[in-house]
Parts: C-alpha cells; structure tokens; sequence
C-alpha cells in the first residue's frame, strides 16, 4: 500500500500526464476566479457610474415626497416611483420586475437598452466606454477571449515578454468629502435656476453629472433665450453659487442645453489603475493605445495615438503634464511588447525620463543635450523616407500593410515597429535650434503617421515663439492643462477654455474630428508606481540592447554640427579687421561696413569675435570702441602664431 501512495505521490511531482492534467485544472480554477473578481470589479464599475447622473425633475419628486410623509409610502410617492421609471435618464436603474408608469408623460416609452444607447457618449479619438463594457454578447465575449489567448500566445513565442501587472499600480481611494449628496445637488441646482432668474433668464436646470473635479449643471433654456446672455453671466453665477472656479459649455454637444461646470469642494483623484483595469482600455486593439482620465459623467477615456496621429500637450508648471506623460508612456507598456513599440524619449530637463533607461522598449537612451535632440529628429526624418522607400518596393502604403506583406514571406527580421517620439520640454528645444528642430517636427507630423511614427510634444510655455503657427497646423491633437491667461489658451486650443481650469490634472481634450473638447480629470500615477513598472519590465531584459546604427547616426550628425558651428565662429575678414583697427586705434561697426562693403550682422558678428579675443573693449554708448593693443602687440602675437605651427 505504502507503495503504491509513494508512486503516486511521484507521479504528481514529476512532468507526467496527470501532473500537467492537475496543473491544468488549477490554471482553470484560478482564470475562472480572475474572471469572477473582474465582473465584480465592472459591476461595481456600473453602479458607481449610475449613481453619479442625477435627474433634477425626479429627484424633486422624491425629496418632496419624503418631507411631505417621510414615514410611509403614499399612492401619491408611487406615482413618483413610476414616474421615475418610466421618464428621464434614471429608468435605467428601475427594476425588470415593475412596469414604467406612462401617465402625464408626453415623451415616449423607450426601453432601458435603447435609454442607454441614446446616452452614450461618442468621443472622436477614443472609445465609446458603455459600448465595450455592457454591449458584448456572449459571442463576442467567447471569440474576445479566444483572441486573447491567441495574443498570449504570440506573446510567449516574441521573447518571453511578459507584460507588467496590474498590481504593481495602487488602487483608488476616493477623498472623503469629495462628493455632495443628492440632496446637496438638489439644493444648488435650485439656487441656479433662482440665480438665473433674477437676472431674467427663463431656464430650468434639467440634469446634474458630479465628475472627480467638477460638477456639470445642464441648463436649458427656454425659447427666446440667448444663451450668449448665460455666458457673459459667468461671473454673477460663480459669485452666488460660492464657487471656486466656473466654466460654462455653450451649449453642450449635441444637447439643446448649455452646460455649467462648478468646481468640487475636493477632487476626487483617478488613478492609472482604474483605467487600465476597465474594459475599455483592455479592449482596445492599438499597440499604443493611452490612459486619459474620466470624464464629468465617470466614463473612462481610452485614446488611440494612431488615429491622433500626433499629441501636442501643454500647460503651467504643476498643473499635471510630466504626470501625463508617464501616463502615455505606462499605458504604452502595458499594451506593446518591445517588439511592437520602439520609444525615443527626448528629456532636456534631464530629470523627468531618466528613470526609463534600460527599459527593452527605448530604441536609444534618453535624449538630455538640444543639439543631440535635433540630430535625433533628423534621424527620424531620414527613417521615415527609408520607411516610405520600403514601402513603394513592396507597393504598400502604411506601416500594418507593409508588415502583413513580410510575414506572408515569413521574413520576420524585415518587420518594423511603429515608433513613438516624446519630447518632455520643447522650449529648450527652440531655443538651441529653432529653425532645425520646427522643420523636423513639421516633416513628421505632416509624413510619419502612415510611416508608423508618431509624436508627441509637450511644454510648459504655451507661447507664439514655442508653438509656432507652423508646429499647430500640423499636429491637429491636444491636452490642454491650466494655464495663466486665455492668450495661452488660445495658443493652445485656438479657443478660451484652459484658463478656466482647477489643476492638479484638470485638462481639455481635443482629438483630432472632435468639434470641441472634452473636460478630463487626468490619470494620476506616482513617482514609486513608475519605477515599479520600470523594474518589471527591465527584468524581462537580460541586457539592453540599443540601435547602434541609430545612435552612430546621430552621433555622426551632432559632431558634424558641431564642428560647422565652430566654422561659423571665425569669419574670412577677421584678420584684415584686426589690422585696420589696430592701425586706425577705433573700432565701430559702421567703419567695417563702410572698409568691407558688407552687411550690419556680419560687421556686428566681427567686432563682438575682437571683443571675445580682448582686441576691443566693450561698447561705450555711440562712440567707437577702445582698442586694447598696438601694433607692436599684433606684431608679438603673429610671431608667437607662427612659432607654433613650426614646431
């Protein structure tokens, strides 16, 4: 007996049949409690989600039915009850069990499904939330997860890359205090109408949606109304209503309302967690697919950089955007093996990207100098005509068709990866080559989307000189975070707006189609959360490996500018210059010009070079400039010149 319990004991421990058969059986267990704990998960999801719209007209009925006889339920209150179920935005939450009364409704009955569908909101750029996560059969559910095991599988052949897990971010907590109470909503919406009135604008607040930030009152107003009359009342509303800041959408998108935005006593943080765990974001098929944030109804926002096809991000210090950019470049880590998405991070402020160095995904390590980042793009310029090259050899026109052409030939060392370029400050940027480095985002913004490339460009100063004219035309794709001025706003948006914003991840997205932009609340994600990533996913790399030929290029190209810059110090003239001003004792600009026959600048550039060598000394107001030596002096200095170039 005791033999027989050892030889089974055996053949469970070793790499048998039946061991591989219980192993199996225990992968099953733990998928179906994985599954089980994410339908919790998108349950409560759902409820909070509900919870947060709120039908005025309703929600009075209620609150006047409970002070009028708060202790039991009249016919009256069940008329409400049915009246509640059967009209407005909240039959969505009503029981299967119990029929929608009809009565004194002139608006039609309409099931809960077809409510919701009609509530849904379409963001251009994005993904419509309610659609992926309530409207998958079970069908579609079964061949989703088919796909997803065929994608895993996929995964385990390309290098063993193992994507980072979810637990690696922390979780949400919601701030205490944060949110009002349907009762406090009631209230203030009350006091807006009255607040409305007595400046004579006949409106009815007609629904509330309470955000992480903000709470959105829609306003409708009756006919013969002009709502730009509610506009110019912004500044009455926020004094009577008490609020810290005030925004007003006129009118909201597709609702005949206008829509008043009031900030939270407390914001209610979204984290990176929520959004990479919802649905939505799983869902998405982009290899570069990002986190956004949520938006003032709760719905997360998923955006897909391919569509974008360049970002361009910008906002005041601390308002949120170095945040946003570790959120782009997480998201991107969660979703694409080193493989399918190359980075090349450009960090002049030196401290933001560093921590990213070693990551599998980096094609070159970050970029710090400015004239590296120039060379740097001009790399990437060159690789988008090679790309281009490429594919009229192969008569493709985008990067997917190109890359389904050479795996049907199994040439698998021919597949390329798409590229995403992040530049954290562009300001340093133009500053140290203006001229180079706009022509080189022009180039990609304008060619590189079909090439598979895409940018995405941030700044602090949302100024004419940094954003030029040029760089916004051709990056149709914004964030907005809060700025100063609405000068800045409009920089950014071409629209007022961002002024208006609380920080602290309050933005405004505007993807590219989007007729006007979307009110997010920003993903947050902490600085120990990033460098868990990091960890994570640099142990899937035994050592990095960078494109040497990539980095050998810009190399190549940065000491080639480098020694033109030094070309372009001396100047042909400068010796006879020196001459004529040691031999006239002056020195004055309009003298070389007059002597040489040249140009204001370059006779400006030569006396500023006499200057650096202590030949002239510093302006003196309009008279000419002191000359330092004699001619004996030059005399010396040309014989000690040759001495050293004899020996």
């Amino acid at each position: 007996m005791s033999v027989v319990v050892i030889i089974i004991c055996l053949l469970l421990l070793m790499n048998t049949p039946v061991s591989r058969f219980l192993e199996k059986i225990k992968e099953k267990k733990k998928k179906r409690s994985e599954d089980r704990e994410m339908r919790r998960i998108e349950k409560e999801q759902k409820q909070a989600e509900k919870a947060r719209h709120m039908d005025v007209r309703q929600l009075h009925e209620q609150y006047a039915g409970e002070q009028e006889q708060p202790s039991s339920i009249t016919d009256g209150q069940r008329k409400i009850l049915g009246y509640m179920k059967g009209d407005g935005p909240s039959n969505t939450q009503s029981s299967p069990r119990e029929e929608p009364h009809s009565g004194g409704s002139s608006r039609p009955e309409m099931s809960p499904e077809a409510e919701a569908v009609i509530n849904e909101p379409i963001i251009k750029g994005g993904f419509s939330p309610k659609a992926v996560e309530e409207k998958l059969t079970k069908e579609e559910a079964r061949k989703s997860m088919l796909r997803e095991e065929d994608f895993n599988a996929s995964i385990a052949s390309a290098e063993s890359y193992k994507f980072p897990p979810v637990s690696l971010l922390a979780k949400g907590k919601r701030a205490s205090g944060s949110g009002s109470n349907e009762k406090e909503l009631m209230i203030k919406a009350e006091k807006l109408e009255a607040t409305l009135q007595s400046f004579n604008i006949d409106a009815r607040v007609t629904n509330v949606s309470q955000g992480p930030a903000v709470t959105r009152y829609e306003v409708h107003p009756n006919s013969g109304v002009k709502v730009k009359g509610i506009v110019n009342l912004a500044d009455d509303i926020a004094l009577n209503m008490e609020a810290k800041s005030i925004r007003i959408e006129a009118p909201i998108p597709g609702k005949p309302a206008v829509g008043i935005e009031i900030e939270n006593d407390r914001i209610n943080m979204v984290t990176i967690r929520e959004i990479i765990d919802s649905a939505v974001f799983r869902n998405a098929t982009s290899k570069i697919s990002f986190a956004v944030g949520r938006d003032i109804s709760g719905n997360a926002i998923v955006a897909d950089l391919k569509s974008m096809p360049h970002l361009l991000i910008a906002g005041s210090t601390g308002s949120g955007k170095s945040v946003c950019i570790n959120s782009i470049i997480t998201s991107i880590l969660y979703k694409a093996r080193p493989d399918e998405v190359k980075l090349v991070l450009v960090d002049p402020k030196v401290v933001e990207l560093a921590n990213y160095n070693g990551i599998p995904h980096l094609l070159i390590p970050v970029v710090t100098e400015p004239s590296k980042a120039a060379a740097a793009l001009n790399w990437a310029v060159a690789e988008m005509d090679e790309r281009y090259r490429k594919f009229a050899e192969e008569g493709v026109r985008e990067l997917a068709s190109y890359n389904r052409t050479v795996r049907s030939r199994d040439e698998e060392e021919k597949v390329m990866p798409q590229i995403v370029i992040i530049i954290d400050e562009l300001a340093d940027l133009m500053m140290a080559a203006p001229s180079q480095v706009e022509e080189s985002i022009c180039r990609l913004a304008q060619k590189a989307r079909a090439a598979g490339m895409h940018l995405i460009v941030a700044t602090q100063r949302p100024s004419v000189d940094v954003i030029t004219g040029v760089i916004k035309a051709n990056i149709p794709s914004r964030i907005a975070f809060a700025v100063s001025s609405q000068f800045d706003s409009r920089t950014i948006l071409d629209m007022s707006g961002a002024e208006k914003l609380v920080g602290k991840g309050d933005m405004l997205f505007n993807p590219l189609g989007s007729g006007k932009p979307l009110r997010v609340q920003g993903t947050f994600i902490s600085d120990e959360e990033v460098h868990k990533v990091i960890e994570f996913v640099k142990e899937q790399a035994e050592a990095v490996e960078y494109s040497g030929d990539v980095m050998d290029s810009i190399e190549k190209a940065n000491s080639q500018a480098g020694s033109s810059k030094d070309e372009d110090e001396g100047d042909t003239l400068l010796p006879d210059a020196i001459e004529l001003v040691v031999q006239s004792q002056q020195a004055s600009v309009s003298m070389l010009q007059r002597r040489f026959r040249i140009g204001y600048n370059r006779a400006a550039r030569i006396i500023d070079m006499m200057e650096e060598r202590q030949i002239v000394g510093p302006p003196d107001g309009s008279r000419p400039r002191n000359v330092l030596i004699t001619e004996e002096d030059l005399m010396n200095m040309k014989d000690s010149e040759e001495e050293k170039e004899d020996s």
